[in-house]
């Protein structure tokens, strides 16, 4: 962060000084701020799709009932003269009654054959009762399931009836017959669709509604009575599955205008472009269509379904719009109901929609049941009245003389209004009304390109709008159009099917089912293709096999292996990332694919995405290697060394930088020890008495300076060293009610703590130390087990099992887990935990069964009652929930993680000790909550339960639970599906001018470069003396760390394992959390990353393990972005120097070093290691300091030299200087960021050299204060600050000259200030911050007139 302006020249010359660190700012690069640090790692959640039809049905008989009685008209309606005659277009009077009669049927048949050709038709003309009711049974009978068409033209006998009734007649017509709609349902049945054309028809609506309900009323009753007549009966079809229209209100009559048909509904409904057209030039405005007659509309050219004709247009835009209307207009699920689902119905819907337009011109309004909203206003329909009009307008020339027929621009026109809508439309708005049009264009090949270019835009915009075109009906006609080989579609389809499936991967088996999946293939393997495109075809086949079989067989087939292998080593890195996933999901638990995989040596090809520098790439090869090792089939020598093979390559990842590598490697690893559980279980066993009976030489009981409780820190006390996720730390147990807790603890341990001394290590798997997983479960082996094992694992040599090629793979295996159980980012201790756990489980149990089947008898002793320290350290070990209500025989919770020794005591023996026991003998299934594994003998029952439970409870709670199963999963693939959910083409909002983000970016920016004017004013002038306290207070716990925001008044201030916030302008605490280090390490560096920008906090602990933070200091809970072990075997020694590190903002690269022989420099942006530098020396490095501009870092050592070295060169000639003048540990050495800048730096004698790079000795010597703890250079000013045993501060300027000494606090008592722990200059302001060993932390500043 610490910048000088003319190092950084800006791409515009003749700027300020002030713009140009501006420019800077923004070129500055940003450190974990990718999608993978600042997400979930977690897939979207599913929306529920409704848009497949889970009951698409038919419409397979059609009873046509015509009760015309032609040439008597009914006594109730009086018609007038002339009044309309035509029925299906045939004047009735033209011909012998019963010729016209026949005539009339025939054409009705054929008029709704144009609509469902399939359908058996039945016509019932002039029909009896008996007639009508043996014709709908014999068509509900066939019709099974499926649906029946009744339709009913009433025009020769009387209106239907109040009661429910409609007429037919008797054998010899010389009367009118009712027929009770209510017998019509019970022969009907349902799903039916009726259709009535008679005056006041509203009524039959309304009397079939309400048989309907008093049918529902009779079932209820006879379901309670089961003497009720009904009761005994079949069910009767329920009738909310019938639709009925009606051609008018209850109250209307049928209009009998003479230049109508006399069944005008009928014409609307099954001859809907005829009686449009004839409407269209009965209206006044068609006078503006020269020449056209109603003769002339006869004369129309073309088929209905020849889109290529007049006619066939006329009806495919017809088709569109009612299409669009009811779309825009219904709700959802009705759409789908009466649009989508079965074919007749969708057409008599949509011409349904112009009856409704043309009977209200008429006064006559039709009926539905479902009822729509109205719809004859709606503006589309004057898109259908201009189209309509284009049309006619060219009939006489094409029909005299000839001429060609120009196609509509409707079309075109509507994908405009589209396109329009997408490019000008705000985020948040209604959707586009052409969408189902949209969907219509697809099926002509003129604008096909366009339509799909146009429809991947706006599924771009979101799973919504995926949804909506889904619920449109788009799947069918996208999943046709795969069979076009035309080249210029593979683009737009290949990125609209990709929209598709990450939304909904449902349709996986519809694309194998139309062997839809050959056509990505081609695509991926299409080496023209480009790498973008390439990536959507991999990602839709890594869909197609995922999880699915047939997918999986069907992709084997069409050679995906070997087209991915090809592409692993693709420039485009999202490309590398799903050719990796693809192939981890085709083998999966599909053995087959595996073995082409061997064939091809597919793993091997694999290796090299593991040290790949994007992260995410790296995260698939684990993933694909891991479900490499994972399958279940029986195992072959060839196949097991090649597990073995993967095995240690993977192992080589344990240190990766990126938590969400190592997640995945816990993964693949858990695949590995589920297929060798038996191995695992022997080394697991071994590891266990190894750690029995090796006292490791714990650092945790060395007393440390500030370390608040007494000394009788033994590990009984708890650290809580995983609360759930950090984000709820304060819940759980904020670091500042910690101490106190452990105070009381310690205090109330008194009591009966005989058998517990800090120096009894067996106890290390002590109560409080279990760690409490994510979902609460409790462990066999508590993390200090587990960091016991490990370090045991380091000293002692494990030879001793059986046989030395067996030693090795599953050794080195369980020790990269048990390396990884104690990583520093908790979702990955976490899930390595579960792993260890689940083995160790089923180790001790398997051992547990073999000793008390060898020993034939069983001791078991009463559980013993627990002392008060047990209860406490229940109520304060917040991760101690017990799931089960206290064993009968002890007054207090049964405690899983409490054994009185370590977890191995098989049975519990009866206590040898002096004294009272302290806890009651642990059962690893108390509780069900340890692991089972399926593959014990059901008969475990009778030994490991002790004699306080009932032998049934707890075992089936652990029968149903398995902490590692096979399924173990990170989530990685989901949320990496993600990306093809979300829009791709939208600008980002970082480079949106008016986003917020980019506002705030620019407030932040131009405070940066207040922040660096002012102080420069300020150092430039030089400062004479610092000694004005500007802020004091006490932290919670003892400063070891002090670090300024740069730019904000916020200072950070570590202990030994928390981090506090101050303002220090407010002089108010912001902010106190724990950084959760284990107990025997402490924080020993922090640096602000991005402070420029938005900040996060980086702390360094002793243990080489690095933490990044987020959200601290602004009232929201911090969160832990990432975190990774900079650098392994890192001794914790008592007095080291723990890790230092050095940060820079330009290159993102991180330098660390401690106490290690090497300097290690992490790219954070690839968040691997890039260079490791030998130091050459045998000491500890003590201090850092780089320059990126000359690509030089200096380090001071723990043996008083200090070296530089040169990154550009090998590690054997990358030291270019060492300087041994320091005779003792150099406390600080700084290398000066400008070309010529020299190197400062200070021993613990006090003695401050300055060196330049170039020369072989010193350049100045001054001497400071003896018994140097803490010293810091101002990076602008030409100040420095020692800090000294002696309780003094004093600060200098480089010529040696003592400008300030400060002994004393501020203030009314003004006492002697604390032995200084640490201090700090904030990198512009001339402030120093200073804290010290009695908790105190304070601020000193310049004289105020300077400020």
């Amino acid at each position: 962060m610490k910048m000088d302006t003319d190092l950084l020249h800006s791409p515009v010359v003749g700027l300020t000084e002030e713009e140009e660190v501006d420019m800077a700012d923004w070129n500055l690069p940003l450190a974990f701020m990718k999608k993978r640090h600042t997400e979930k790692i977690e897939g979207s959640k599913v929306l529920a799709q409704s848009w497949r039809m889970k009951d698409r049905m038919k419409t397979v008989s059609v009873a046509l009932v015509l009760c015309l009685n032609v040439g008597v008209d009914p006594p109730d309606v009086v018609k007038t003269s002339p009044c309309a005659r035509l029925e299906c277009w045939i004047d009735p009077l033209s011909m012998s009654p019963q010729k016209a009669l026949e005539t009339i049927g025939a054409n009705l048949q054929k008029q709704y054959e144009n609509w469902q050709p399939r359908a058996r038709y039945k016509q019932s003309l002039d029909p009896t009762v008996d007639e009508v009711k043996k014709l709908c049974s014999s068509l509900r009978r066939n019709a099974k399931e499926e649906r029946v068409l009744f339709h009913y033209n009433g025009h020769g006998v009387p209106r239907p009836t109040v009661n429910g009734e409609i007429w037919v007649f008797n054998k010899n017509y010389t009367q009118y017959i009712p027929l009770s709609i209510y017998d019509l349902q019970t022969w009907m049945g349902s799903p039916s669709i009726f259709v009535y054309d008679c005056s006041n028809a509203g009524i039959i609506v309304k009397s079939f509604k309400q048989f309907a309900l008093q049918r529902e009323q009779e079932l209820e009753v006879a379901a309670i009575n089961p003497n009720h007549p009904l009761a005994q009966m079949p069910l009767p079809p329920s009738m909310k599955n019938c639709i009925q229209l009606a051609a008018c209100e209850a109250s209307e009559l049928l209009p009998m205008n003479p230049d109508l048909p006399a069944d005008l509904f009928t014409s609307c409904l099954t001859t809907p472009i005829k009686i449009a057209l004839r409407w269209f030039c009965m209206q006044k405005s068609s006078k503006l269509v020269p020449g056209v007659t109603l003769d002339l509309i006869e004369k129309i050219p073309g088929r209905l379904n020849d889109r290529r004709t007049p006619l066939g247009e006329l009806n495919w835009i017809f088709t569109a719009i009612t299409d669009t209307i009811a779309w825009n207009v219904l709700p959802r699920d009705l759409f789908q109901k009466l649009f989508r689902q079965d074919l007749l119905v969708a057409s008599l819907f949509r011409n349904f929609l112009l009856a409704e337009r043309i009977m209200r011109s008429y006064n006559c309004t039709p009926v539905s049941s479902p009822r729509l909203p109205p719809t004859y206003m709606h503006a589309m329909w004057q898109a259908w009245d201009l189209a309509v009009d284009i049309c006619l307008s060219q009939l006489p020339t094409i029909i005299e003389e000839g001429t060609a027929f120009r196609h509509s621009p409707f079309f075109a026109e509507q994908l405009t209004a589209f396109q329009v809508w997408l490019t000008m439309g705000v985020e948040n708005r209604n959707p586009p009304e052409q969408l189902p049009i949209v969907l219509q264009v697809l099926l002509s090949q003129v604008h096909r390109l366009r339509a799909l270019d146009l429809l991947g835009r706006f599924l771009d915009l979101g799973p919504w709008a995926v949804s909506l075109a889904l619920s449109v009906g788009i799947f069918p006609y996208v999943l046709k159009l795969l069979q076009s080989s035309a080249r210029e579609l593979r683009p737009l389809l290949v990125f609209i099917w990709a929209k598709i499936l990450a939304v909904d991967s449902s349709c996986q088996a519809d694309l194998v089912k139309d062997n839809g999946h050959k056509y990505f293939l081609s695509v991926l393997a299409d080496p023209y293709m480009p790498a973008e495109h390439r990536t959507m075809a991999v990602f839709i086949l890594a869909v197609i096999v995922n999880n699915y079989n047939t997918g999986q067989e069907a992709c084997l087939q069409g050679n995906l292996i070997a087209i991915c292998l090809e592409q692993l080593n693709d420039p485009h890195p999202l490309l590398r990332q799903w050719v990796a996933i693809c192939l981890g999901r085709i083998w999966q638990n599909f053995d087959s694919a595996r073995w082409c995989g061997v064939r091809d040596s597919a793993h091997e090809k694999l290796y090299s995405l593991l040290s790949d520098p994007i992260p995410e790439v790296r995260c698939a090869a684990v993933f694909a290697l891991g479900t490499f090792v994972g399958n279940s089939a029986e195992r072959t020598d060839h196949s097991t060394t090649i597990d073995h093979n993967v095995a240690m390559m993977l192992a080589q990842l344990i240190n990766d930088g990126s938590p969400i590598v190592r997640k995945e490697l816990v993964v693949a690893l858990s695949h590995l020890v589920v297929q060798y559980e038996s191995n695992f279980c022997t080394v697991a066993l071994q590891f266990i008495e190894e750690e029995k009976n090796y006292a490791v030489p714990s650092p945790a009981n060395a007393i440390e300076t500030g370390n608040i409780t007494p000394s009788r820190d033994s590990p009984a006390i708890p650290r809580l060293r995983s609360v759930n996720s950090y984000t709820n730390l304060r819940a759980a147990t904020s670091a500042r009610t910690l101490n106190k807790s452990l105070q009381n603890l310690n205090l109330n341990e008194e009591g009966g703590s005989a058998a517990f001394s800090p120096g009894n290590l067996s106890t290390s798997s002590s109560a409080s130390s279990t760690l409490g997983s994510p979902d609460n479960d409790e462990y066999l082996l508590s993390f200090e087990t587990i960091d016991k094992m490990r370090r045991v694992s380091s000293y002692s040599s494990l030879n001793s099992l059986i046989g030395v090629s067996f030693n090795s793979v599953y050794t080195q295996i369980w020790r990269v887990l048990l390396h990884l159980a104690a990583d520093p980012f908790p979702d990955v201790s976490d899930l390595a935990m579960k792993v260890l756990n689940s083995i160790a489980y089923k180790a001790t149990m398997n051992a547990r069964t073999q000793r008390i089947l060898d020993s034939g008898s069983l001791t078991q002793s009463a559980p013993a009652s627990p002392t008060s320290k047990g209860t406490l350290i229940h109520q304060a070990g917040a991760s101690h929930r017990s799931k089960r209500p206290s064993s009968p025989s002890s007054g207090s919770p049964p405690m899983p993680g409490a054994s009185s020794s370590s977890f191995t005591n098989e049975v519990p023996k009866p206590p040898t000790r002096e004294g009272p026991p302290t806890r009651p003998p642990y059962t690893p299934t108390l509780g069900g909550q340890a692991p089972h594994s399926q593959q014990f003998p059901r008969t475990r029952k009778m030994f490991d339960k002790g004699p306080d439970q009932s032998a049934e409870d707890g075992d089936e709670t652990a029968a149903h639970r398995s902490f590692i199963s096979a399924t173990l999963q990170t989530g990685l693939c989901d949320w990496s599906a993600k990306y093809f959910a979300q829009p791709v083409m939208k600008i980002p909002e970082e480079h949106d001018l008016e986003s917020q983000v980019r506002k705030e970016r620019e407030w932040r920016f131009l405070r940066n470069a207040r922040v660096r004017r002012q102080s420069q004013r300020i150092t430039q002038r030089g400062v004479t003396r610092l000694d004005d306290q500007i802020f004091i207070n006490r932290n919670p716990g003892v400063p070891s760390v002090v670090k300024f925001h740069p730019f904000n008044p916020c200072i950070a201030v570590a202990d030994k394992d928390s981090i506090c916030f101050w303002d220090w302008e407010k002089g108010e605490r912001l902010d106190y959390f724990y950084n959760g280090n284990p107990r025997y390490t402490r924080i020993t560096a922090m640096e602000y990353l991005n402070g420029h920008d938005c900040s996060l906090l980086l702390t360094a602990t002793d243990d080489g393990a690095l933490r990044v933070w987020k959200n601290f200091a602004d009232q929201r809970n911090p969160e832990m972005v990432t975190a990774w072990q900079g650098l392994s075997d890192m001794l914790p020694t008592t007095r080291g120097a723990g890790m230092v590190v050095d940060w820079e903002q330009e290159t993102g690269l991180l330098m660390t070093s401690g106490d290690v022989r090497v300097i290690r420099i992490w790219d954070t942006e690839r968040e691997m290691k890039v260079q490791d530098i030998p130091t050459g020396a045998d000491s500890c490095v003590t201090t850092l300091s780089c320059d990126l501009q000359r690509s030089l870092v200096a380090a001071g050592l723990g043996d008083g030299s200090v070296r530089v070295y040169d990154r550009r060169m090998g590690p054997n000639e990358c030291r270019v200087m060492t300087y041994r003048e320091h005779g003792a540990w150099v406390v600080k050495a700084h290398l000066q960021k400008d070309p010529d800048g020299q190197i400062i730096s200070v021993s613990v004698n006090g003695d401050v050299r300055f060196f330049d790079p170039r020369m072989p000795d010193s350049i100045n010597v001054l001497q400071t204060v003896k018994g140097l703890t803490a010293l810091d250079i101002h990076p602008q000013a030409n100040l420095f600050a020692c800090g000294s045993m002696n309780q003094f501060i004093a600060v200098y300027n480089f010529n040696g000259d003592v400008i300030s000494n400060i002994k004393y606090y501020d203030g009314f008592m003004g006492q002697r200030i604390g032995a200084i722990s640490c201090l700090a200059f904030h990198p512009y302001w001339p402030h120093l911050a200073v804290g010290s060993n009695d908790y105190y932390m304070s601020i000193y500043s310049a004289e105020k007139r300077l400020r």
